[in-house]
């Protein structure tokens, strides 16, 4: 029974061993491929969540996204939302901003890219303050904590 149980273990190790060597050069399309597929999603900690709304004013595009408060096995009591303008972005950007979409105005942002300065003036109770606020490749990006 031990020389079955040996032999068995080797075969096995030889099989994968063999299976490494086939897989090997083709692992690069295979993760493409699988990272296709449809239940495979980014974490919107990582994305900044989903666009909720878009306002465009000539030639500058902002993007307010969704608020993230996912965590690893609930929902955490703080998370962000992320603001993203594109296009032609004027030296100082004043926003005022409803992120939760009930015709309130939740916040306002005053952002000087020259000086990377960023103010923000919360209205909502649920308004903390600024995590992030960036230049990007495709303009410039603002994460503003908020709580539950």
């Amino acid at each position: 029974m031990k020389k079955v149980k040996i032999i068995a273990g080797i075969s096995w190790a030889f099989f994968c061993l063999i299976l490494i060597i086939i897989l090997f050069p083709g692992l690069n399309s295979f993760s493409v491929s699988v990272s296709k597929l449809p239940f495979m999603k980014l974490n919107p900690r990582y994305t900044g969540g989903e666009i909720a709304n878009q306002i465009i004013v000539e030639s500058c595009t902002l993007d307010i996204r969704k608020p993230v408060f996912n965590g690893f096995l609930k929902e955490k009591n703080s998370g962000f939302v992320q603001l993203d303008w594109h296009g032609t972005i004027p030296n100082t950007i004043k926003d005022s901003i409803d992120y939760d979409h009930d015709g309130n105005k939740d916040f306002c942002i005053f952002i000087d890219r020259k000086d990377s300065k960023t103010i923000l003036y919360p209205i909502n109770k649920k308004v903390i303050s600024v995590l992030i606020s960036t230049p990007t490749s495709y303009g410039w990006a603002v994460r503003v904590e908020l709580i539950k």
